[in-house]
């Protein structure tokens, strides 16, 4: 077996940030030669990751590619196994990565596909190798949750630094900073829709002949109990379209003002919470 001294691990050991024994027995297997012990760590890394593949992966961050003066948009969620690592800087810098590969190169409809593709920050590295060298250093499984990207200028908010929740924001016009108290908003009130047209047109006859019944219930006249239950359900829907709620910062005007006075219009939002079960 080759004799690998103590500054040849030291060193490897360095630009690995492994386990000085794992870094030793590496270059014992391969002779002294850094490329290919790197390569044994990573295959036995994807041999260890394989094997806890099923671990729950409950916490995370978003990565996000944001601009209103960009042409593109996009937000990927990146899970781990717990809280601490979401702080990672290497795990917020894979999260940042993601989100800039996908918004910027040629797309991907899988996570698999992303992975497959160059890592922004890493020339000669794929996000997948990435991903693979992250879990050799901490052995926390993480996985690509969600991820969209859109056409357009966005702007967008992660709460709690994106551990907790993300907010994509498409936007016409405006500026990052309005765009992110809007985004800042949605994340606040968690409107369902960005106008009340938009609402699913069964969920409001399903609540248009609840508010009857209960109207009727009153003892009210035909006419008024009509009155009473258009009455009800223009306030029903406004509590729910993002530009008509009362704007978080300033409940005297609504979302859908503020943003036309900073001459914004509102296209589409996403609105993600770090893990959560999605039908």
């Amino acid at each position: 077996m080759t004799t690998i001294s103590a500054a040849a691990v030291k060193a490897f050991r360095e630009r690995t940030g492994l386990p000085l024994m794992d870094c030793k027995q590496a270059l014992q297997e391969s002779g002294g030669d850094e490329n290919l012990a790197f390569e044994v760590l990573r295959k036995k890394g994807k041999q260890l990751s394989d094997t806890r593949s099923d671990r729950e992966t409950a916490f995370g961050r978003f990565g996000m590619y944001i601009g209103t003066d960009k042409s593109v948009g996009a937000m990927v969620e990146l899970l781990c196994e717990s809280a601490p690592v979401t702080n990672n800087e290497d795990f917020v810098r894979l999260a940042q990565d993601l989100a800039t590969q996908l918004a910027t190169g040629p797309g991907a409809a899988t996570a698999e596909e992303l992975l497959s593709q160059d890592s922004p920050s890493m020339p000669g590295t794929t996000l997948s190798q990435q991903k693979e060298d992250l879990f050799n250093r901490i052995r926390e499984v993480f996985n690509v949750g969600r991820m969209v990207r859109v056409e357009g200028a966005c702007g967008g908010y992660q709460h709690n630094a994106g551990t907790t929740a993300g907010v994509l924001l498409r936007v016409d016009g405006g500026s990052d900073e309005v765009a992110k108290d809007v985004s800042m908003h949605i994340a606040a009130m968690k409107p369902e829709v960005v106008n009340a047209d938009d609402l699913d047109e069964e969920q409001v006859n399903k609540e248009r002949e609840i508010l009857t019944a209960a109207a009727k219930a009153e003892g009210k006249p035909d006419n008024i109990v009509a009155k009473m239950v258009e009455g009800r359900l223009r306030q029903y829907c406004a509590e729910r379209a993002l530009v008509e709620q009362p704007f978080v910062k300033d409940d005297k005007q609504s979302v859908g003002d503020y943003a036309k006075q900073n001459g914004m219009s509102v296209v589409a939002f996403w609105h993600w919470v770090i893990g959560e079960k999605v039908a």
